[in-house]
């Protein structure tokens, strides 16, 4: 068979290694004669891979002693409600920075618990650039500070960890985990839905400073407790274990990349080849201020959109699958991951010139 190079925002394209090596020990993982979803998750073979798993992704992201890395079930939309359960504490109210349709996601399950300051919004620009922080308006008595690094579906990216001075900084870094070199210590939380750069999706990785453990409010869920989920060893249920499996499967083939470095070097390459063509042919366009395009998800608009169908057709017959913009903005978008080697964005910019040259 030919795999096609799949540019899905999520459920995104697997490393083709780690799917080969995952289909190799489907039926027998190293001689057990079991599958790593028929293991019991308190045997001795499933606490290897988990504990393999954590220690590679904290030698990959330099994830310190002082921090808890929990495996947990769901995705990122799971944790909108978890994080102000857990870090409200005492207080009543959280910062958050509005960048799009994820962070405003975020911001409306967090008001079902506390008072929401919106410190700086980018929607008036119509989500195309992020507020410089000298106007952000945060409040002195903020429990913590969230952002969305990168917004998936708009494809815009900061470019700087906002300064959160003494308030824990909280970031979805879904998109971007892993996807180059970050300084973990300026967080007190990050959380990642696996299915962009760390696995199948059902599975989400919380980093999260241990003395922000302990803060839970007293109606939080026991699976919603990050005290419970790290004193359990993420095992408190049965998780997620062929996710997590998967995931592990997924650092180890980064490690052999050179790690994120590496992996960092290679995404920017593929992101500055993308907008570079997009940039120089006026039959496409992308909408976001070039200083904050993310790496992760180019969308781009056709200079006709009644050809959107086929110009979708015709990539889907070229082996170039799930291009097209999400539902609440159109266009067309390229998710770009880890996964997605440098000879898929060539094969894209090579049907886009032709596409553009037939029909515009």
């Amino acid at each position: 068979m030919s795999r096609a190079y799949n540019f899905c925002a999520g459920p995104a394209t697997l490393p083709e290694s780690v799917l080969v090596q995952a289909r190799d020990e489907m039926l027998d993982w190293r001689g057990t004669g079991m599958s790593v979803m028929e293991m019991s998750h308190r045997g001795d073979a499933f606490v290897e891979i988990a504990e393999t798993a954590e220690q590679d992704l904290r030698e990959l992201a330099g994830v310190s002693d002082d921090y808890a890395v929990l495996f947990m079930q769901g995705g990122a939309s799971s944790q909108f409600s978890t994080i102000p359960l857990n870090l409200l504490g005492d207080k009543t109210s959280a910062d958050y920075v509005n960048s799009g349709i994820w962070s405003k996601k975020a911001i409306a399950e967090a008001a079902r618990y506390s008072d929401v300051n919106v410190v700086a919004s980018a929607e008036a620009g119509g989500f195309s650039s992020i507020p410089d922080q000298a106007s952000w308006r945060t409040s002195a008595d903020a429990a913590y500070l969230h952002y969305t690094p990168n917004e998936t579906i708009g494809g815009l990216e900061f470019d700087f960890i906002p300064d959160s001075a003494d308030v824990p900084l909280v970031a979805d870094m879904s998109s971007t985990m892993l996807s180059r070199p970050v300084d973990v210590s300026k967080f007190g939380l990050i959380y990642a839905g696996a299915q962009k750069n760390i696995g199948p999706s059902g599975l989400v990785v919380v980093i999260i400073r241990k003395d922000l453990l302990g803060k839970a409010r007293k109606e939080t869920p026991t699976m919603m407790n990050y005290q419970v989920i790290a004193d359990n060893g993420s095992m408190y249920n049965t998780p997620a274990t062929y996710s997590w499996y998967l995931a592990g499967l997924v650092f180890k083939w980064l490690k052999a990349q050179g790690g994120v470095k590496a992996m960092g070097e290679i995404n920017q390459r593929k992101a500055e080849k993308l907008y570079g063509f997009i940039d120089t042919n006026e039959f496409y366009a992308n909408p976001i201020e070039p200083r904050f395009r993310s790496w992760m998800n180019v969308p781009f608009t056709l200079q006709d959109d009644a050809l959107n169908g086929v110009f979708l057709q015709g990539a889907e017959d070229r082996g170039l699958l799930n291009l097209a913009g999400h539902r609440s903005v159109g266009g067309m978008r390229a998710s770009i991951y880890n996964a997605m080697p440098e000879a898929g964005v060539d094969a894209l910019i090579q049907y886009m010139t032709e596409f553009a040259k037939e029909r515009g």
